[in-house]
């Protein structure tokens, strides 16, 4: 059976965008992410409020973005699993957010949601759908794959659960004793022995 890695970003394989965007603006508030919040409908518009009672615009926030780096050791890592797997990032992010971070890793595929956007201010969202994390889990297994995957916070939680295999990654402390059924890595190279020890 074919195995597909599925990831999540932020955490993962680059900061947190949002705790980037809070040091730009000093709006701490906006440091809030998928780690604090377990109700990601509530964590957007928390997120949305904020923004447009200060007049931050999509402009800043990917001039924020555009600085953002990969995690040391992020790129090579998934650089050197995409030779031997096929690999989807699934994430909560936007597209129009993710672009530069997309081309640092090296444009792997993608799954997100999509901003809406009028006259450089961010009205709102529109999702995929809701837990999307988790459906393309079970679509992907639908299509006997086997699916390993690895996230660090509250939205994550539902993927690794479908995953036939599923390990946080560097989570909050909070989150590794909330859900202790899930192993926990902090290394990518224990990450790649992970994948490879549970290739189907």
């Amino acid at each position: 059976m074919q195995t597909i890695i599925c990831l999540d970003l932020e955490g993962v394989l680059v900061p947190e965008v949002w705790h980037g965007v809070a040091e730009r603006t000093g709006i701490d508030e906006l440091r809030a992410t998928t780690r604090d919040i377990p109700d990601y409908d509530v964590l957007m518009k928390q997120r949305l409020k904020l923004l447009n009672e200060n007049g931050l615009t999509v402009d800043l926030i990917q001039e924020v973005i555009s600085k953002i780096q990969p995690l040391e050791g992020a790129q090579k890592f998934l650089n050197e699993l995409r030779k031997d797997y096929e690999v989807i990032i699934l994430s909560d992010t936007f597209y129009e957010f993710a672009t530069p971070l997309m081309a640092h890793l090296n444009f792997p595929t993608l799954f997100c949601h999509e901003l809406i956007i009028e006259e450089g201010v961010i009205k709102g969202y529109k999702l995929r759908m809701q837990d999307q994390k988790k459906h393309a889990v079970v679509a992907l297994k639908n299509l006997k794959f086997n699916v390993i995957t690895a996230g660090d916070s509250y939205n994550d939680i539902n993927m690794l659960r479908e995953a036939d295999k599923g390990v946080l990654f560097r989570p909050p402390e909070h989150i590794e004793k909330e859900f202790p059924e899930f192993s926990v890595i902090t290394e990518y190279t224990e990450l790649r022995e992970f994948i490879d020890k549970n290739v189907a």
